[in-house]
């Protein structure tokens, strides 16, 4: 267990009846980049909502950073003051606003509402934009509305929006849909920059995506790990053949 910033340990939850998440266990790293693949109704999505704060287990316990503090009764903010950034399938931008000014206002610092009302930009958190932009791509794009951004754009800038507060651990969730082949290639290798500083788990579908993120890919079926390892190998497995990558 030494070296993991999250623990995921024996969590179980159903709805209505069914067992969307079964007795899962499983650890990220920091500085760990991890890929989650899986039939749709495999529980990706409720593992994502269990570990910030949007569904609370029925059983288990999700264990978060060096102190080794329970998740499972943090709210949603809560949580993501800890560390924790969630980027959902469709990117929720600011449209109206530009781009510098949706960094600007996800960067990290006070969010009391005195501190809100009475915020000035300063040539400290303008360098910190400047930077984000450039990581994820977007230098030259800085005075564009948000909502005149292609769909891959809009991905990035979220993703930045993200970075901007810091996070210990970024959650991902299928960021290849909807995506060109350049645009793809540019979001594995934003990925992988980011790895570098923080752990990142990416939900997705699209094989070749995940092939080129070049990382361990945990398998889930039926709300468990049905099989764990590099790409290749989870590939070759029968299980993984039978009740995912055969349909």
């Amino acid at each position: 267990m030494s070296g993991a910033l999250l623990e995921v340990n024996g969590i179980s939850v159903s709805f209505d009846g069914f067992k969307a998440i079964n007795n899962l266990s499983f650890n990220i790293n920091t500085g760990e980049l991890r890929a989650i693949i899986g039939p749709n109704g495999a529980g990706k999505t409720t593992f994502m909502d269990i570990i910030t704060g949007k569904t609370r287990p029925d059983l288990g316990d999700v264990i978060w950073g060096d102190e080794n503090v329970s998740l499972i009764r943090k709210s949603e903010s809560d949580i993501a003051r800890m560390g924790i950034g969630r980027k959902f399938q469709k990117p929720t931008v600011f449209e109206d606003q530009s781009v510098a000014d949706n960094l600007t206002m996800a960067l990290k610092n006070k969010r009391g509402p005195w501190s809100v009302l009475l915020y000035k930009s300063n040539t400290s958190d303008q360098a910190k934009v400047n930077q984000i932009a450039a990581d994820i791509g977007l230098s030259d794009h800085l005075d564009i509305r948000a909502g005149d951004l292609s769909h891959g754009q809009k991905q990035w800038l979220e993703i930045g929006m993200l970075l901007a507060q810091e996070p210990r651990l970024l959650l991902v969730d299928e960021p290849a849909a909807g995506m060109t082949v350049d645009e793809r290639n540019h979001t594995v290798a934003l990925l992988r920059e980011a790895a570098k500083t923080r752990a990142v788990v990416v939900v997705e579908h699209d094989m070749e995506f995940i092939r080129n993120l070049d990382c361990k890919v945990t398998v889930l079926h039926e709300g468990s790990v049905l099989a764990e390892g590099n790409l290749d190998h989870v590939v070759k497995d029968q299980n993984v053949i039978d009740v995912y990558l055969g349909r």
